[in-house]
């Protein structure tokens, strides 16, 4: 037995070694990172901070394709039916994993037909309205929006995404009659309500805060439990008198099903790296963002948890899908 042993354990080696040549180094080349929605944009803006960090673990470009329309699916359809071999990504929202929720046809199931890869980050939401009304409460909005239903209403950037499910949230604590608009991003939202044409929008402090801290949009409160660092001035829901009132934004990567568990990993830690040294140097919090440190099977269990909480919230506002 003794001599059995000493041929067999340098086969092995030998096989492993072969089984690595056969996959390749990875990555060989750029890495495109697709993210579902317009350039300029919170999600983008997220996207391109994360991918140049992790460039540098990596050690090749990440080269940001942004791919905007049908609420976010074109650019998740891109990734989705890519070759799973790690070479594209997906960079986006917690709207990804509402597809089936929010689309009448959605063009996969994001829990089955995507490698989930890292959860980088999240953010509280920020609830801003046109600059000249007069409201500057929390209550104030909502009762003028109740008094005057028909002079009120909210802008959504995306079905589905966390700015739709804290709008319904709003509604649903005010007991509100709300009209709601549907917007292909949040840039068109945000002017539309800069510009008096939309009352409110909620979406992600990520993406108002520059032009709540400009005063072009007045900004009410944030739904984060606690105050944001980043616009501490500014209340919560819960201090203004709605406790239930807590919602957020996150943000993810995930590649196409079937990749390798062991890219999965080596994607997942680069993120993780990144993370870390974005928050060590402040550049995540400039953005509204928190860290968020975590295994690739912890995301997709918290994004199992994230799907079945809001898929309620949807079925109880009434909500059908488009």
């Amino acid at each position: 037995m003794k001599s059995i042993t000493r041929i067999l354990v340098p086969m092995c080696l030998l096989l492993g070694t072969a089984s690595s040549m056969a996959q390749g180094k990875y990555p060989d080349g750029p890495i495109k990172l697709i993210v579902p929605f317009a350039a300029g944009g919170g999600v983008d803006n997220a996207a391109r901070l994360i991918a140049k960090q992790m460039q540098s673990s990596l050690n090749v470009p990440i080269i940001i394709e942004n791919r905007p329309g049908a609420n976010g699916s074109i650019g998740g359809k891109a990734v989705q039916t890519a070759a799973a071999d790690g070479q594209t990504l997906l960079f986006s929202a917690s709207t990804q994993v509402l597809a089936r929720q929010v689309m009448a046809s959605p063009p996969y199931d994001p829990l089955t037909d995507f490698s989930f890869v890292a959860r980088v980050g999240q953010a509280p939401l920020l609830m801003v309205i046109s600059p000249g009304l007069p409201q500057g409460k929390l209550k104030d909005v909502m009762d003028a929006a109740k008094q005057n239903p028909d002079k009120w209403s909210a802008g959504l950037p995306a079905l589905g995404a966390a700015s739709h499910l804290a709008t319904l949230m709003l509604a649903k604590q005010g007991n509100l009659k709300l009209t709601t608009v549907t917007y292909r991003g949040t840039a068109p939202a945000l002017t539309d309500v800069a510009g008096g044409h939309t009352q409110i929008l909620i979406d992600s402090i990520v993406s108002l805060q520059s032009m709540a801290k400009t005063g072009r949009v007045k900004p009410i409160i944030v739904t984060s439990a606690a105050r944001s660092s980043v616009m501490p001035q500014i209340p919560t829901a819960v201090e203004s008198g709605y406790p239930k009132f807590v919602a957020e934004s996150w943000y993810g990567i995930w590649a196409p099903k079937g990749l390798a568990d062991d890219r999965v990993q080596q994607l997942n830690r680069a993120a993780n790296d990144a993370v870390k040294e974005l928050a060590k140097s402040g550049a995540l919090e400039k953005l509204g963002l928190e860290p968020v440190v975590e295994s690739s099977a912890d995301f997709r269990k918290y994004a199992t948890q994230y799907l079945a909480d809001n898929a309620e919230l949807l079925k109880e506002s009434g909500f059908k899908p488009e």
